[in-house]
């Protein structure tokens, strides 16, 4: 199935790039572009794509409001921030609003095309770096510090332990199947239960749960 694309950014080298690259690839397709986050929150109601990559800085409404009145509609359109800043404020806003993927554009352009499906697929994904800086600032705060150690996870499969541990380390549900030997699928239903059961929001409070049980740590 083509995943259907929308480019929103302020610089046209920018988004005539990515729609070179997009072209060569004949399960992706580039379906609007849009220069301003207003431009981009009605492209999505007139085509429906399933992913808008979203710079942050655009004239007038930027990425985060675009992503959040585009999140807050009823279409199941998914955002793929794409930016030159990965300042702790735009990670922050950017997946308060909603946005599933958090990327840099000094990125290989391959791992931003599969960070365009992984999207696509339901997943989210984090540019490297930006999981372990969210898990510094959570384990930081006063109150993220348990008052003992914490005891072991209750109510999980050993499998499920072992995908807990492969999400805490920022795999995708595609790397977590091959890591595993698993369908994608399977993989997707061993997250899903995850996050029912741990009563998690999204990933990256499973990553964080991963950090507190001790399955991963930072790296130094």
């Amino acid at each position: 199935m083509t995943v259907r694309v929308v480019l929103a950014d302020d610089q046209p080298l920018v988004r005539s790039g990515l729609r070179v690259l997009i072209a060569d690839h004949p399960d992706l397709e580039v379906v609007g572009e849009a220069c301003t986050g207003a431009e981009a929150v009605q492209l999505v109601k007139d085509v429906s794509p399933d992913v808008v990559v979203m710079d942050i800085r655009m004239p007038g409404m930027d990425g985060i409001e675009a992503t959040r009145l585009i999140m807050a509609g009823p279409v199941t359109t998914r955002v793929l921030v794409l930016t030159t800043f990965d300042e702790d404020d735009y990670v922050y806003g950017a997946l308060r609003a909603g946005a599933s993927s958090f990327m840099v554009k000094d990125m290989a352009l391959d791992d931003i095309l599969a960070a365009v499906r992984v999207v696509a697929a339901g997943d989210a994904l984090l540019a490297p770096g930006v999981t372990r800086r969210l898990i510094a600032d959570f384990v930081g705060r006063p109150e993220a510090v348990p008052e003992r150690p914490p005891r072991p996870i209750e109510g999980i499969t050993e499998r499920e332990r072992e995908v807990l541990t492969l999400v805490g380390r920022g795999r995708s549900n595609t790397e977590i199947a091959e890591d595993l030997f698993i369908t994608v699928a399977t993989a997707k239903s061993h997250v899903s239960r995850l996050l029912t059961k741990l009563g998690a929001r999204d990933r990256v409070q499973l990553v964080i749960t991963a950090y507190e049980m001790g399955l991963v740590t930072l790296p130094r």
